[in-house]
């Protein structure tokens, strides 16, 4: 059960990196620090007071970040593989099951799962963005970004407090992302088809 609680937890951590690159690595960062979750020695510096400043000040300023229409755009030709990377390290901090030589397959599923479902993650908020730009010129940008900051920091929460419902929400969000993307996609496919035929 502890297994499949850690597996939980570090692939909800992961998705909340999707939405933020440092909100889930500072709720780590604090949980760590309080000794209420338990880290990979190899990640144990996540635990340290100055990750946990360094965290605070890159959090700050990312979501404040993403409240600048236009400049949230920008940020996505950044946020997209720091997302996987944050995505990765958070899940690998929570995959110490593994044990001692099993190395490769921590960082090889941390990479896949927990890289993987922040990249899925973050694809969707940056197709939704996009969507936002072209629907509203940038306008309803704000409200997205206070969607994906709330949205990383409940997963957040609810990951390191209650695992099993944070495992739920990512259910969700994960079939919700995959919705969205393949809305976007086809919305697109008629005018490319209209365009090839004028």
């Amino acid at each position: 059960m502890e297994v499949a609680l850690s597996v939980l937890m570090g692939l909800a951590l992961a998705a909340a990196a999707g939405f933020r690159v440092f909100v889930p690595m500072l709720a780590v960062s604090i949980a760590a620090s309080a000794n209420w979750l338990k880290l990979d020695p190899q990640l144990a510096w996540m635990g340290t007071t100055p990750a946990l400043i360094c965290l605070g000040v890159a959090t700050g300023a990312e979501i404040i970040a993403y409240k600048v229409p236009w400049v949230d755009n920008a940020l996505d030709v950044i946020a997209s593989p720091a997302a996987v990377i944050a995505g990765t390290i958070v899940a690998a901090s929570q995959f110490g099951f593994v044990g001692p030589g099993g190395e490769m397959l921590k960082w090889g599923a941390a990479l896949v799962a927990g890289g993987g479902i922040a990249g899925v993650v973050q694809l969707a908020t940056v197709s939704a963005r996009l969507l936002s730009l072209g629907t509203t010129g940038g306008a309803a940008n704000p409200l997205v970004g206070f969607f994906e900051s709330s949205a990383a920091v409940m997963l957040s929460v609810l990951a390191i407090l209650i695992p099993i419902a944070a495992g739920l929400f990512l259910l969700a969000l994960v079939g919700a992302a995959i919705v969205v993307i393949v809305h976007i996609r086809r919305r697109r496919q008629p005018r490319v088809a209209v365009a090839g035929m004028g």
